[in-house]
């Protein structure tokens, strides 16, 4: 699909954000629960399907791809730095019940009869890449550069660019980095 067609699609109403850049293109289907808690940066796309709980801060030039869950609640946050691409179908658990038995699993059960949640931020480091169908989990740091191939599950932060696979995820190459730095610092990005 074409930039033309994209902005000529049903988009979602921008002013419900707490910021909002330039040059951005977010679905009409979205689901943002909290969008009093989320900043989106300039040349963005986000496309149908996002589901968004948490707090969130979208930097510039990222790309949303379908059907993204981030979940956690209000007390969580995913942030998405400048340059960042994440693929369709992935996971963000920002917060999650740790399911040990020390209480229900359940957003409806009262407080003190749940079991005990980890919730946290999880970060995408700029120039980092998701691939389709990646869960990511609690109080992750996904490094510089770092990308994530499809179907992985990460439980740990990431080296900078280093590319992970596998379930967990395991580094198994180093990623060259010079070209996009040097991109981003004829877009201004870096001084």
């Amino acid at each position: 699909m074409s930039t033309a067609q994209l902005l000529e699609s049903a988009q979602y109403d921008t002013s419900l954000l707490l910021t909002c850049g330039e040059d951005i293109f977010i679905s009409a289907n979205v689901e943002i629960r909290r969008p009093h808690l989320v900043h989106v940066g300039s040349h963005v796309a986000i496309d149908s399907g996002l589901y968004l709980t948490t707090a969130a801060e979208i930097g510039d030039y990222t790309h949303l791809a379908p059907y993204i869950t981030v979940i956690g609640g209000a007390q969580s946050t995913l942030i998405v730095e400048d340059f960042v691409t994440i693929g369709a179908g992935s996971r963000f658990i920002c917060g999650s019940d740790r399911f040990m038995g020390d209480g229900f699993t359940s957003v409806t059960v009262p407080d003190e009869y749940r079991d005990t949640v980890d919730i946290g931020t999880i970060r995408c480091s700029r120039f980092s890449g998701i691939g389709t169908n990646v869960v990511v989990m609690p109080n992750v740091t996904i490094g510089e550069g770092s990308v994530i191939g499809a179907c992985s599950l990460v439980t740990k932060d990431t080296e900078p660019w280093t590319i992970y696979v596998g379930v967990p995820a395991r580094p198994i190459k180093i990623r060259p980095r010079e070209k996009m730095l040097e991109y981003a610092k004829q877009l201004g990005y870096i001084n």
